[in-house]
């Protein structure tokens, strides 16, 4: 549609002028210093006009705060992707600390869960409880001896989706890929206990007896020597998942899951922070994600059978920089970064800036590729304060150089959003009933305020 045209009118004539002065010139009806009027189309004198702006994303969706003229900003993954703004739901969180990332999450979460939407949640740091007790759960806290398991190979979903769940949690003990003879023994041990159970739930522990005592079919499907050539290609690969097994972190995955988890609730907060600082934690996030991602599937099967869309669901990774050091869960989020339209999942990392992502590995290693990747693939990119020395990164992430000074003076709460080709400086809205659920400093607030006044 053409733009309208308008005429800008001169002072002289909104204005009627004042009788002249003595001594002061008039030239052509007009006094000296004044422009005359133009003509300019609509769509340039909105430049020149500055309280006008661009009146958000044109999709229904969850408050999330103000714009720069004090307009309601709102935003929903699945509502855009409708109406063809997003090409995918995945969104990348980034901000320095004590700029209020998390409680961008938590009131995202808070507010998507009003409108249905579940939320599952890897909390490294264990910050997420009193958003779950808000909403009336209790986290899921993982540590050795709390009696508390989650089997990662749950019979859920396809057979293909299982293996590779299984892979992942292979890559991420031995902490490198799978040669060839390790995937491939991987996947007949699996096909061994799986038939031997007969729909029961298999268990790693039965995966890793088989690895180190493979049958006799097992040898034949690889076409191994025998069945001690077998068990020496194989032998790396059971010894890294027997750690789970009976190591030092038995208890947690090696046997059926716990009956007694509520999974059905709005938010599943999976807390790993009694092991933040061991350096299993990654192999810990992985077979944490993958029974998360055994629950979804699962869920999603159901909810195809019964002909209907299935629950949108928000899966967020805390603290993503640990993740992606290990290639087992990198490839795992990867997969999941390109299944979210069919799966029906927004995947949400948070880092604290994009170069914990290239951090992952050496330059050109296979887990820098797909950091590299997932940025990509995020369709939002919500970026809080930033240090001068992200600019080179933040302008190969596609950000202007407008956005990045914005970034680099920004205020707590202060954000800039990109929704594919979209972007709008907003500022968070928490109410005080928030504050005290999904503020992290909340306490340290309350305290200077009890005292300070």
């Amino acid at each position: 549609m053409r733009a309208l045209v308008t005429r800008s009118a001169s002072l002289g004539e909104r204005y009627p002028a004042p009788a002249r002065p003595e001594g002061r010139s008039v030239l052509g009806g007009r006094r000296v210093g004044e422009r005359p009027g133009h003509n300019v189309t609509s769509a340039h004198l909105q430049a020149a006009y500055p309280f006008l702006a661009e009146g958000g994303l044109g999709a229904p969706g969850v408050y999330i705060g103000r714009d720069p003229y004090g307009g309601s900003w709102v935003y929903d993954p699945w509502a855009l992707y409708e109406h063809g703004v997003l090409g995918d739901q995945n969104m990348l969180v980034l901000g320095k600390i004590n700029y209020r990332k998390s409680t961008f999450v938590k009131t995202y979460l808070l507010r998507q869960m009003v409108f249905g939407r579940q939320a599952w949640v890897l909390d490294v740091k264990g910050e997420y409880a009193a958003l779950a007790r808000a909403v009336g759960v209790e986290p899921i806290r993982l540590s050795p001896g709390t009696g508390v398991r989650l089997n990662p190979l749950s019979p859920r979903g396809e057979r293909e989706s299982q293996l590779n769940l299984l892979r992942s949690v292979a890559g991420a003990a031995l902490r490198r890929e799978l040669s060839p003879e390790e995937d491939a023994g991987l996947r007949v041990a699996l096909d061994f206990v799986v038939a031997a159970h007969k729909g029961s739930e298999p268990t790693l522990p039965e995966v890793v007896d088989a690895l180190l005592r493979p049958r006799p079919e097992m040898v034949d499907a690889v076409s191994a020597k025998s069945a001690e050539d077998f068990a020496e290609s194989n032998r790396e690969t059971a010894l890294a998942l027997q750690r789970l097994c009976e190591g030092d972190l038995r208890g947690m995955f090696d046997g059926p899951t716990t009956g007694s988890l509520d999974l059905d609730a709005p938010l599943v907060v999976l807390d790993l922070s009694a092991l933040r600082d061991s350096a299993a934690l990654g192999i810990l996030m992985t077979c944490a994600a993958a029974w998360q991602q055994a629950i979804m599937l699962e869920r999603q099967a159901a909810a195809e059978a019964g002909g209907g869309p299935g629950l949108k669901l928000i899966f967020v990774v805390e603290e993503g920089w640990r993740v992606m050091s290990h290639i087992g869960i990198a490839e795992w989020l990867q997969e999941n970064f390109k299944l979210c339209r069919t799966r029906g999942v927004q995947n949400l990392i948070v880092v604290h800036r994009l170069t914990d992502l290239g951090a992952s590995g050496a330059a050109g290693s296979r887990e820098a590729k797909i950091a590299e990747g997932l940025t990509a693939d995020a369709g939002t990119i919500v970026a809080l304060a930033q240090s001068p020395d992200q600019r080179e990164y933040l302008l190969e992430a596609g950000f202007g150089s407008t956005e990045i000074d914005l970034l680099v003076s920004a205020r707590p709460g202060e954000m800039v959003i990109r929704v594919g080709a979209y972007s709008q400086l907003v500022n968070q809205d928490i109410s005080r009933w928030e504050q005290a659920i999904v503020r992290t400093d909340a306490r340290l607030i309350a305290d200077r305020e009890a005292v300070f006044g």
